[in-house]
């Protein structure tokens, strides 16, 4: 775990795979810097949203852990954006380390009142978003220590999130209905839709299914949705690319809540 920033990747080489989605796509509403890790993380990520409004006048949005946001040169560059959305699954230290588990140099107050700074300089839309698991911040309490973060933070809109995909660990778990009831009315916040919504393309692939390795490297994949996505292809041919996935060692099949996921093997889900 590191809390250092650097370039992962050579900026120019994620400049280009931005100029091929672009091209690949052209009715989006937004074009999303999100990633495997952190976002903020990457030292070119402002570079890398100006020079990408520059090629298109499609908006820029950034999906961060808001973690980075204390950090002066990290506002500076979001400012380039047009939507950030940071998550907020906590308000205070103790939970903060139960839900994130955090880098050790992390605080959540830092976090906080970089967010509530950067509401402040941002001219685009913030949003937060707030991942709720059964018993860890889900209480009247936690939800609470929430609320009065998100009162100093003054977001546009706040999201609920949930984990309905494999977690990192088996005990996590959605919380009740009349938990998230609580919830929705204590933070003034919008519950997401329980799954994934739209499509994904796989243009631009060598093939369907390393289009489809492409998407479960960055998170699960519901096997309807996959059955869906690559709905030219018949029941048949999506199992057996499938199977074949399976048999490389790169994926797994992951079964959950009643329904089977598939997920890459070097990412912590379903342990």
């Amino acid at each position: 775990m590191t809390n250092e920033r650097a370039d992962f990747f050579p900026p120019e080489d994620i400049l280009s795979e931005v100029r091929e989605a672009l091209s690949l796509n052209t009715e989006l509403d937004y074009l999303t810097f999100t990633g495997e890790g952190e976002p903020t993380l990457c030292r070119s990520l402002g570079w890398l949203i100006s020079r990408s409004k520059e090629i298109s006048p499609v908006p820029v949005a950034v999906l961060t852990n808001g973690s980075l946001l204390y950090r002066e040169d990290v506002r500076e560059e979001l400012k380039l954006a047009d939507l950030v959305m940071p998550s907020l699954d906590a308000g205070d230290r103790e939970t903060f380390r139960k839900v994130n588990r955090p880098h050790r140099g992390l605080r959540i107050e830092a976090i906080i009142d970089g967010m509530a700074e950067f509401k402040k300089e941002f001219g685009g839309k913030l949003w937060v978003e707030v991942m709720l698991v059964s018993d860890v911040n889900d209480s009247e309490e936690s939800l609470t220590a929430i609320r009065e973060s998100l009162d100093r933070i003054r977001p546009d809109r706040t999201f609920i999130n949930l984990p309905v995909r494999p977690p990192a660990e088996p005990w996590v778990d959605v919380p009740s209905e009349d938990a998230l009831v609580r919830a929705q009315v204590l933070l003034g916040a919008e519950l997401l839709p329980h799954e994934e919504e739209g499509g994904f393309g796989t243009e631009g692939f060598p093939s369907p299914m390393e289009a489809i390795l492409y998407i479960i490297r960055r998170h699960p994949m519901r096997e309807r949705h996959i059955l869906e996505t690559l709905s030219p292809l018949s029941h048949d041919e999506v199992s057996e690319g499938l199977d074949s996935l399976v048999r490389s060692g790169r994926v797994k099949r992951i079964k959950y809540k009643g329904q089977t996921f598939y997920a890459y093997v070097e990412g912590r889900y379903g342990r």
